[in-house]
């Protein structure tokens, strides 16, 4: 059963405290990847044997098998699926970054160019789910980025078969090019190529443990969007909010892993105590029972404050990766939320609605990392560069000032390189 804790009555490190995985894989990661850098496809080919059951002839998925795929999924999905691209694309089009540039009267330019990277790589998780949604918050941020190249890897089933709704949602949001290998050894496989799949600079995507920490080893090589942990829920409620509602959100990420988190704030003791009591009708009831209960039961639990905006604090301390904010009138509390990787306001609005449909990304930071980064965008698929001209005359106003600020680090080289193009007018 899930715990109920009031703040000020039990130690901090409770309220705020964190699951933290036990399995250690950067061995066996560090392992994989050496591997698949010294053997390329064929390394490849076996850990798909080994890991997924399947035996591959190639790892490239053909564009009949997308069309295939297309038209095994039924109609109704097919079209959900372009409303949420459409939803998706309308929201990340505004994120859209302009280069710019400034002239100055004395012969001075001075800007910055945002270019996409070239080539983007994204990790969509196979195993007990499949999980369309993460094929469009990834490649559509990418492709209205300007990426010459989205390259998505995930692993097949046995029949050596990627997931239709997986490769649906592909052709729907542009990818260019699909490869049937998941796990640690699709991340090297990015990160490094071979000589199937080409090497990316960027890998973004969610996954278990192995590809976690195989995105930590690679970063340096290949930029990553994030580590992400397991997925939490945070839900501020007062004691209006129906505890079938609350409790319905808390499973919605419970259900996910075992290790997820799912915590409520509250400033009433009569609605924790419902929730609580709710949980026991509705885990029961679900598909996914056993994670539910296991996440529930070592993860969860219910922080009872004095007051809603004593919950608001709890909340930014413990800076979800989602955050429901269930309360009348919820934009009079947006400012001060500082800290979660997406917000959802008021009583008609679960978490789900953003995992799927209504277009922000669902691509979040996790364990308290909401603090410093963000969710993922077409910022991620971009870089900037900056450019500096001057004139002759315009260096030498200047050519003293820079060079006595060199001498005050120490760099006399720095300093010759802005005087000696004004030696001449000096002489």
């Amino acid at each position: 059963m899930i715990k109920i804790l009031k703040y000020g009555e039990v130690a901090n490190k409770d309220i705020f405290a964190r699951a933290v995985p036990a399995v250690d894989v950067a061995g066996v990661v560090t392992e994989i990847i050496a591997t698949v850098r010294a053997e390329g496809d064929k390394a490849l080919y076996a850990y798909c044997e080994k890991f997924d059951g399947a035996t591959l002839s190639s790892l490239a998925v053909t564009e009949e098998e997308i069309d295939e795929a297309f038209a095994a999924v039924e109609p109704q999905f097919i079209e959900i699926l372009k409303k949420a691209a459409a939803n998706i694309r309308r929201f990340h089009e505004k994120q859209v970054r302009n280069s710019f540039i400034i002239n100055e009267e004395n012969g001075i330019v001075i800007g910055q160019k945002v270019i996409p990277v070239d080539r983007a790589g994204l990790y969509v998780p196979g195993g007990t789910a499949a999980y369309p949604s993460t094929v469009l918050m990834d490649a559509i941020p990418a492709k209205i980025a300007g990426c010459r190249e989205v390259v998505m890897v995930t692993p097949p089933g046995k029949n050596g078969k990627v997931n239709p709704v997986i490769l649906a949602a592909a052709k729907i949001a542009g990818i260019d090019r699909i490869f049937k290998v998941g796990g640690a050894q699709a991340i090297a496989a990015l990160a490094y190529g071979t000589e199937s799949i080409p090497k990316v600079d960027k890998i973004v995507g969610p996954g278990n443990a192995f590809v976690a920490e195989a995105k930590k080893q690679v970063y340096g090589t290949v930029s990553i969007d994030m580590i992400a942990g397991p997925s939490e829920i945070l839900v501020v409620a007062d004691g209006k909010s129906d505890p079938r509602h609350v409790t319905a959100d808390l499973l919605s990420q419970a259900e996910h892993d075992k290790m997820a988190s799912a915590v409520l704030v509250t400033d009433s003791a009569e609605l924790a105590k419902a929730v609580q009591a709710e949980l026991e009708v509705q885990i029961p009831l679900l598909e996914r029972a056993e994670i539910a209960r296991v996440s529930i039961d070592n993860c969860g639990k219910i922080i009872v404050a004095d007051t809603l905006n004593a919950a608001i604090e709890i909340a930014n301390e413990i800076a979800p990766e989602h955050l429901e904010l269930c309360v009348d009138n919820p934009f009079d509390y947006l400012d001060s939320i500082r800290h979660a990787g997406s917000i959802f306001m008021g009583r008609n609005c679960p978490e789900a609605l953003g995992d799927y449909f209504a277009g922000p990304n669902h691509t979040l930071p996790t364990s308290g990392t909401a603090k410093f980064s963000s969710p993922l965008s077409v910022d991620d698929f971009v870089k900037k560069t900056q450019y500096t001209y001057y004139t002759r005359d315009a260096l030498a106003k200047v050519a003293k000032d820079v060079a006595f600020f060199a001498t005050k680090e120490g760099l006399t080289a720095h300093a010759k390189s802005a005087v000696i193009r004004t030696e001449a007018d000096d002489k």
